[in-house]
């Protein structure tokens, strides 16, 4: 038996159900753009490597959203607000609340800048000796460095003045930490040790293996306090003279529920970002606001920076590790941004 051919009309039918069959498997027209199509985006974070990890996790789910994203740069905190501000930049995902809150205020505030969603919650810091040094001499305040004994302890340059290993020049903390010297009458018991931190805690290690008194200041998240552990090999400082209120009303108002007093309140770390590219970009802004990264993934990943997995190669290697680990979290951030209202 022989087959006939089909006819142009049997032809043209077959091809146009298969085109409608294959339709769902096109890519997006051009004329689908994506929100941030067009639009350049410039990250900041500060000197601090570690903050560069939930960073790129921003970056790279605006560039989900057909933003161009630039490499960050590195600003101190108070010029990191205030070229945001200016709109010299657009973003930092490492904003504390409380302790970056001069820094926002004083770069035009409400006004130029615009604090969006809670990024990563429970952000703690303060002030930790070693616990065998506390326990040995009974050390639970800072105003015990006031006795010339105790002091002497933590003394590692041979002032007898007990040097406490602080923040960087320009961080939020170092104003802090230098209202704390005053307030509590310190500044002849207390050097304030300041350079680059990092350099710095590394001393603070080496004297700690050595069996020498170690003081310092830290926050979480951060590495430190996964090698030096709270509770196992150093214990937190509460600030004032024991059994009394401490003589400033700054200090008094940290005080926790449960009486205890570090100093500082426990903070929340926010992307903050320029106030106009905010009003003009739902899309970023809704991103912003649903991104949230738990404090232990941070920490975690900044003790694999620590153990020495601390290149660009590696961060970037840990922040699209993060993203597969959790990639449902992830998409669920870019599809509710695209959903926003007034996105394309």
């Amino acid at each position: 038996m022989t087959l006939k051919k089909p006819g142009r009309r049997a032809l043209g039918l077959t091809l146009i159900l298969g085109a409608l069959l294959l339709a769902p498997l096109a890519p997006a027209r051009a004329d689908e753009a994506l929100p941030g199509q067009g639009i350049t985006v410039q990250p900041l974070k500060s000197s601090l490597a570690e903050e560069a990890f939930q960073t790129l996790l921003v970056s790279k789910a605006l560039e989900k959203l057909g933003y161009t994203v630039l490499p960050m740069k590195d600003l101190e905190p108070a010029t990191e607000h205030l070229a945001i501000a200016n709109g010299d930049a657009t973003f930092t995902a490492s904003h504390w609340q409380r302790l970056h809150a001069d820094f926002y205020k004083n770069s035009g505030g409400d006004a130029k800048l615009a604090r969006v969603g809670v990024y990563a919650e429970g952000a703690v810091q303060g002030y930790l000796i070693d616990k065998k040094t506390a326990e040995q001499h009974g050390i639970t305040h800072l105003d015990q460095l006031k006795d010339p004994a105790i002091a002497k302890l933590f003394d590692a340059d041979g002032d007898s003045k007990a040097d406490l290993t602080g923040c960087n020049p320009g961080w939020g903390c170092e104003l802090v930490i230098e209202r704390h010297l005053s307030a509590l009458n310190l500044r002849n018991h207390v050097t304030h040790q300041q350079g680059n931190y990092a350099a710095l805690m590394a001393d603070t290690m080496a004297r700690f293996k050595d069996g020498k008194p170690i003081l310092y200041y830290t926050w979480t998240p951060y590495w430190v306090s996964a090698v030096l552990r709270p509770g196992v090999d150093v214990v937190w400082l509460q600030v004032g003279a024991p059994g009394a209120q401490a003589p400033n009303a700054q200090i008094e108002a940290t005080r926790l529920p449960n009486g205890r007093n570090y100093g500082f309140d426990a903070d929340a770390q926010h992307i903050v970002a320029n106030k106009a590219f905010i009003e003009k970009n739902p899309a970023a802004t809704r991103l912003f606001a649903v991104m949230k990264l738990p404090i232990a993934d941070i920490n975690a990943q900044n003790q694999r920076m620590n153990d020495g997995a601390n290149t660009q190669r590696d961060i970037e290697r840990h922040a699209e590790g993060w993203i597969r680990a959790h990639q449902a979290q992830f998409d669920g951030w870019v599809q509710q941004a695209l959903q926003s209202p007034s996105a394309p």
